[in-house]
């Protein structure tokens, strides 16, 4: 450790209870870091330095009065900016919202708020999440931090940037596409998505589809857990939060550390891509290098995928059923305020019919279907958990994989929305470097309504992979960063394409 901002979430809480370090002091460090790395990749984009001193001022002063401590006490958190924080501008990545402050926190910022924790700031997204490189008219391009000219993914760039660097111990985040999962991987954190309505949100436009979830990001899974717990609860603002007739079926404490599991008890699938995934050649051998390292820790991994037959459909079009329900009074009424990708997703919509959303719905349900025989055989599924290595980020999105052009702009995320269109939990662990020296993650995916299962699992797996270097979690050059030029004065730093 260099910086109280370099510890984990989980040994910073318990120095703060202990009184060994105070809140004021972890904050300021975290300042420190923001200050000294984030002018090169440009993650934390909105801050109120002020108001997270008295916050954290407040917290110590609650410390030494000896009050009831929350989970997340005296922690900075990144709060992504899709999400509303009362008071801190707030501009899901838009032209529209470019001066928009909330007057009240979004559930999931309470939550985490109520817990203790101190809002560091706002991190950078896509313009409302759409697309998995994160970069807006409003704020610009975010860089990765292995290397600031190649992306960070999305649409939770900003989240998995600032927790790679150590700028906040903990962040949120949201996933439709991989949104949580494909930044993790690409930034060398990790990222969960959830069971729909496990974290619940009072923004779902479509109250019974579950494409979309709220999630945790950290720097490893028991601060992942932490954080996790705290966002954890039923309620019934969101259709399908986790009750089942007025009883609580997932609590917060079920989910506050990992479960221990012996991994040689498992039975693990590994897939280089569902079966239908656009895998680059690079990453289905990084994948064959890390897995055939520590499958011998499994009681059996065998190389199989559950029938994903017709994924690309119904995730197409389920999509854009849901932009249609979120966005199409922006782009009808104020096209040139609005970005490429989401103008593509809505027209998309507009164009299908009753009969096309019908026949993707009942394909939905039959890929669940089969995946949940598949499960009756295999405890978790490993995969990669994006399709390549990072590219630049002035590619708006990957137009092909090993010369072979991609369906749509975000076709590069079929490993992750292979999950997302059944509901599984699945999560992004990172496992050293691939052959271009940028991360590598390493997607787990558990049975239906398996979220601790999957973390479980998740957290075995970091910890006997941590002693390897070609495994262990990989950590950004800081001191480079610090002295790297500005992102901001690179060539098409701002807009959309």
């Amino acid at each position: 450790m260099t910086e109280p901002c370099d510890l984990s979430a989980v040994a910073a809480r318990a120095l703060i209870g202990a009184k060994k370090l105070s809140a004021r002091e972890l904050l300021e460090s975290c300042i420190r870091r923001i200050d000294a790395v984030d002018p090169a990749v440009n993650a934390m984009v909105a801050r109120d330095d002020e108001a997270a001193r008295k916050a954290a001022a407040a917290a110590d002063e609650a410390t030494a009065r000896g009050d009831q401590l929350g989970a997340l006490h005296g922690l900075p958190v990144g709060i992504k900016d899709l999400e509303n924080v009362a008071g801190l501008r707030t501009t899901y990545g838009s032209p529209l919202y470019r001066d928009f402050v909330p007057k009240e926190d979004q559930l999931i910022v309470a939550s985490v708020r109520k817990a203790g924790a101190i809002i560091a700031g706002k991190t950078n997204t896509p313009e409302w999440g759409a697309g998995a490189n994160t970069r807006n008219a409003v704020y610009g391009a975010t860089g990765n931090p292995f290397d600031p000219s190649k992306s960070a993914a999305g649409s939770s760039g900003g989240s998995g940037v600032v927790l790679a660097t150590g700028m906040v111990p903990i962040a949120t985040g949201s996933d439709t596409g991989g949104s949580l999962r494909n930044p993790a991987a690409f930034n060398g954190i990790v990222g969960f998505r959830p069971t729909p309505g496990l974290v619940p949100s009072e923004k779902r436009q479509l109250g019974w589809n579950p494409l979309s979830v709220l999630g945790p990001m950290a720097r490893n899974v028991p601060d992942l857990c932490l954080l996790l717990s705290t966002m954890v609860s039923d309620n019934a603002v969101d259709a399908l939060a986790t009750t089942i007739h007025g009883k609580t079926v997932r609590r917060p404490e079920d989910f506050a550390r990992p479960e221990t599991i012996d991994l040689a008890s498992l039975k693990v699938a590994l897939t280089p891509d569902f079966g239908f995934a656009p895998t680059e050649r690079l990453i289905r051998e990084t994948f064959a290098e890390k897995t055939g390292a520590f499958s011998h820790l499994f009681h059996a991994a065998d190389e199989a995928t559950p029938d994903c037959d017709g994924a690309d459909e119904v995730f197409e079009i389920l999509r854009a059923v849901n932009f249609l329900a979120s966005h199409l009074d922006k782009v009808r009424d104020t096209p040139e305020m609005v970005g490429p990708n989401v103008r593509a997703n809505v027209e998309e919509g507009l164009g299908y019919s009753a009969l096309d959303v019908t026949r993707a719905m009942k394909q939905q349900t039959a890929i669940y279907q089969r995946w949940q025989r598949f499960f009756a055989d295999y405890d978790v599924i490993l995969s990669p958990a994006v399709t390549l290595s990072p590219r630049p980020w002035t590619e708006l999105f990957p137009a092909e994989i090993d010369g072979k052009p991609t369906r749509t702009y975000f076709h590069w995320l079929a490993l992750a929305y292979a999950v997302t269109i059944v509901g599984h939990p699945a999560i992004s662990l990172p496992v050293g470097l691939d052959r271009n020296g940028m991360p590598f993650g390493l997607q787990i995916v558990g049975p239906r309504g398996g979220d601790a299962k999957v973390l479980a699992v998740a957290a075995a797996l970091e910890a006997a992979l941590a002693g390897d270097p070609l495994t262990a979690r990989p950590v950004p050059d800081l001191a480079r960063l610090a002295k790297a030029r500005p992102i901001s004065e690179s060539p098409n730093f701002m807009g959309f394409a």
